[in-house]
């Protein structure tokens, strides 16, 4: 596998966002360059990041996200906030599985769905392990990238939660509201 995060938009749904160029040939999109409208929704769809469980995915798959919500039309200052919100999830989403979950779990699958005001970012990995979320101990180093995911994703007015897979690992996801259109 190589080192990058390609999407992998699925197949045969409508309204998956596949009719821009870049999606329907499974590359990013690059930045600035929105298929829609900074004014309009953003352009619903799935899509899926599979990378290796390695520290080199991690800014491999934000970049991937980033690119891929900017190409959806997620550009401009209504949009900068949940932008940045995503992107933190996805790098302690993806930084946690590839630190906890490698040796179970070579490969880690990020998915972005935009779809009926929401965007949803998950995270699969094969371990079993159902991690939770630390308390803020000042004490320690590390540890508190759950906590940090559900504090950033409440305060969005979002939600979050640890499932398992029917393969018997886990999917960690957050879903984000998008911000309504300003009014005029």
């Amino acid at each position: 596998m190589s080192g990058t995060a390609e999407a992998e938009p699925r197949r045969g749904r409508p309204g998956d966002g596949q009719g821009d160029a870049a999606a329907s040939e499974g590359r990013p999109a690059r930045p600035g360059r929105p298929t829609r409208s900074p004014a309009k929704d953003p352009a619903e769809g799935v899509w899926r990041f599979p990378v290796p469980a390695a520290e080199a995915s991690v800014p491999v798959t934000r970049h991937a996200v980033r690119d891929r919500l900017l190409a959806q039309g997620m550009t401009g200052v209504r949009y900068q906030e949940l932008i940045d919100d995503l992107l933190l999830i996805v790098s302690e989403l993806v930084s946690n599985a590839v630190t906890h979950a490698a040796e179970l779990s070579p490969e880690v699958v990020t998915e972005l769905t935009v779809r009926g005001g929401w965007v949803r970012v998950s995270v699969e990995d094969g371990d079993p392990y159902r991690p939770k979320a630390l308390e803020n101990d000042t004490g320690r180093t590390g540890g508190r990238g759950l906590l940090l995911v559900k504090s950033v994703t409440l305060q969005a007015g979002g939600v979050c939660d640890v499932e398992r897979t029917g393969e018997g690992g886990k999917v960690i996801w957050a879903s984000l509201p998008v911000p309504p259109e300003p009014a005029r």
